[in-house]
């Protein structure tokens, strides 16, 4: 039986803005019908931070796209602000950043990141205005007219980032937004992040569901990890995070933050379980 999302919600359940049933995904390869999700069930509350982690192929990305109406699951329900959805209504429900920026290289920084806007429907003029009044918050002052090869890579993750703001969905997926930076810009996005995001009033604080394959990231930003195992994904563990908001970088040395990162190391099978203290060993 897989484990389902026992965590108890930090809200009532009438604010639980995702909600995922018995979800199962297949897909065909070489001819072959293989499972990529099973029986998988989460919920993220109103202003929760969750990450997802698991090795490689366990299906973590697909889930995404079958919560932003990307893709089809073979079974189980999804549930948008306690109405369930089908793949074709999710569309346009959520914002999805991959790790990818996927930035138009024909369009400057400030026409990339007003896109989301002018696809719902914002006027050009509009969409510029109000995405030019977001620079500065994002660091990104002075680059407005930039193209994207002109850019970093970390300054295109912003730009990225904005971008998937300014649609103001009240879920953001974010499938491994760093994972293709050197480490330090890693490390300095994380923070910069989470600033952006713990800012934000508590009503208005989007729900994030995080994808990423690194252990310390998914402490320091979320308020619970769910492990998956590997392929077919299931849950394995859901590690509620005991670190008080807001985050400070120096919390990674600190005796709660490691244990933590203990725990999920043997979930993931990279660490051998932490033996129960009221065990005696012979």
């Amino acid at each position: 039986m897989p484990l389902l999302d026992s965590h108890p919600p930090r809200t009532p359940v009438a604010a639980r803005r995702l909600v995922l049933a018995h979800v199962s995904a297949t897909y065909v390869e070489d001819g072959q019908t293989l499972t990529a999700l099973d029986d998988l069930s989460l919920s993220v509350t109103d202003g929760e931070f969750v990450a997802l982690i698991g090795p490689s192929g366990c299906g973590k990305s697909t889930l995404l796209d079958i919560i932003s109406g990307l893709y089809t699951p073979s079974a189980g329900d999804i549930r948008l602000d306690g109405e369930t959805t089908t793949t074709a209504s999710r569309l346009g429900r959520t914002a999805y950043m991959r790790q990818r920026d996927l930035l138009m290289p024909w369009r400057s920084a400030l026409d990339n990141a007003a896109l989301a806007l002018e696809v719902h429907g914002t006027p050009r003029r509009r969409a510029r205005t109000l995405a030019r009044a977001r620079f500065a918050e994002f660091g990104l002052v002075g680059f407005e007219d930039a193209y994207p090869a002109q850019l970093s890579g970390g300054m295109r993750q912003r730009v990225a980032f904005l971008r998937t703001v300014l649609a103001e969905r009240p879920l953001l997926l974010l499938d491994e937004p760093f994972g293709a930076l050197d480490a330090l810009s890693r490390v300095g996005l994380q923070t910069w992040l989470l600033d952006r995001w713990e800012a934000a009033a508590q009503p208005t604080r989007q729900a994030v569901l995080l994808v990423t394959h690194d252990v310390d990231e998914a402490i320091f930003l979320a308020d619970r990890v769910v492990v998956l195992t590997p392929r077919p994904g299931r849950i394995a563990h859901i590690e509620p995070i005991d670190l008080l908001r807001p985050r400070r970088r120096e919390m990674v040395t600190s005796a709660p933050f490691l244990a933590h990162r203990a725990t999920l190391l043997a979930a993931l099978g990279l660490l051998p379980s932490t033996p129960d203290p009221a065990v005696s060993t012979p």
